[in-house]
């Protein structure tokens, strides 16, 4: 089966991920981002526990956004709302994964 490389930057930890074993835990959408992360010990910040209401996983997508589900309307407008949002702005709690993936975490609490 075809695996995934995620990359969450600044500190360049890349994981793989296989697609037949998710979800990896219980936050965010299956296969998310942040579900990716918290499975591979990424601390990104996640205050609603990836409801997708708070903002607090904002990350921007260096490469790969293709390679992510699209995000629905109530996931932009509340993006349109954060400081720092950008077109390469996502909510790691909704971006499922889909192919290889390159994300930086701009929030200063976030730890890789």
């Amino acid at each position: 089966m075809l695996k995934y490389r995620v990359t969450f930057q600044p500190a360049g930890v890349t994981v793989e991920v296989d697609p037949t074993l998710f979800p990896l835990g219980r936050h965010g959408r299956a296969g998310s981002l942040l579900d990716v992360a918290l499975a591979n010990g990424i601390s990104i910040p996640h205050s609603c526990e990836g409801a997708g209401v708070c903002g607090t996983c904002h990350v921007h997508v260096v490469s790969g956004m293709d390679n992510l589900s699209q995000a629905d309307n109530r996931e932009l407008d509340l993006i349109d709302s954060l400081p720092g949002s950008r077109l390469d702005s996502r909510l790691a709690c909704q971006a499922v994964v889909g192919g290889d993936v390159e994300v930086t975490l701009p929030r200063t609490g976030s730890k890789v």
